[in-house]
């Protein structure tokens, strides 16, 4: 990811700043208890009585960033009652060594982060969500991939953006969510091979899959602060994302 992102930095962009479709209201909750840590989210609920359908959302490696909250205020201007969850636990990165040192701390402690997206779907099935998405960007779309399997029959629906995934039968199996999968053809740390052959294996378990490799375009095209913006992929992933949420999340 460090090669991905080298010169990047995660300041929000006006282009990350689109206003959400209706009004919303976002605040800080506490999602999730883990041994002694509170855990800290953004949650952002549309205007109405609802209820609504919810979604996790999973941050980049950068952490619960600026970036973040606006692709969580852009759900819920949906329709969607949107958690941003905070896989760092109170630490955002500012660079990418920031970033690097965030990530792979993270990744040795797994079962505190899966017990995190445990809690997040909780707690969105006790503030009344109807049913519960997933979706992350880099990190967080490995994330969002690994939801899926961690919660099953659970999970209603799954957005993968240019996540690393999985290509075995074995780690597979256990996902009962349809998953959308965006990746773009040019990225050198999800290579398109990977993608494919994790296609394959879904297909071959009959698993509900959609996968699209965007031409020309690179890892993070959809992420507005970053050096590797694509506007016309990242507009359409977004229409396919939306789309597809409306399809399995909403009854």
């Amino acid at each position: 990811m460090g090669r991905e992102h080298a010169d990047d930095t995660p300041v929000a962009s006006p282009a990350a700043q689109i206003e959400p479709a209706v009004e919303v209201s976002g605040t800080e909750v506490t999602y999730a208890r883990i041994a002694d840590t509170r855990i800290r989210g953004y949650l952002v609920r549309p205007a109405g009585e609802g209820p609504f359908p919810g979604v996790i959302v999973i941050q980049e490696w950068w952490g619960l960033n600026d970036n973040i909250r606006s692709m969580a205020d852009r759900l819920a201007g949906e329709g969607y009652l949107a958690l941003a969850v905070d896989l760092y636990e109170g630490e955002v990165a500012t660079d990418r060594d920031g970033a690097t040192r965030l990530m792979r701390a993270s990744m040795e402690r797994t079962e505190r982060l899966e017990e995190n997206l445990r809690q997040a779907h909780g707690y969105l099935i006790a503030e009344g969500a109807t049913s519960v998405g997933a979706i992350g960007w880099c990190f967080g779309g490995g994330w969002s991939l690994r939801t899926a399997i961690l919660l099953g029959d659970k999970l209603d629906a799954a957005v993968i953006y240019y996540g690393r995934v999985l290509t075995e039968a074995d780690d597979l199996a256990p996902i009962r969510a349809p998953v959308l999968g965006l990746f773009g053809e040019n990225d050198r740390g999800i290579p398109a091979d990977s993608v494919r052959a994790f296609e394959s294996t879904m297909l071959e378990l009959n698993k509900a899959v959609d996968v699209h490799i965007y031409p020309d375009a690179d890892h993070a095209f959809a992420n507005p602060s970053g050096t590797r913006y694509n506007e016309a992929a990242a507009g359409d992933a977004w229409e396919r994302t939306l789309a597809f949420f409306a399809e399995h999340l909403r009854e």
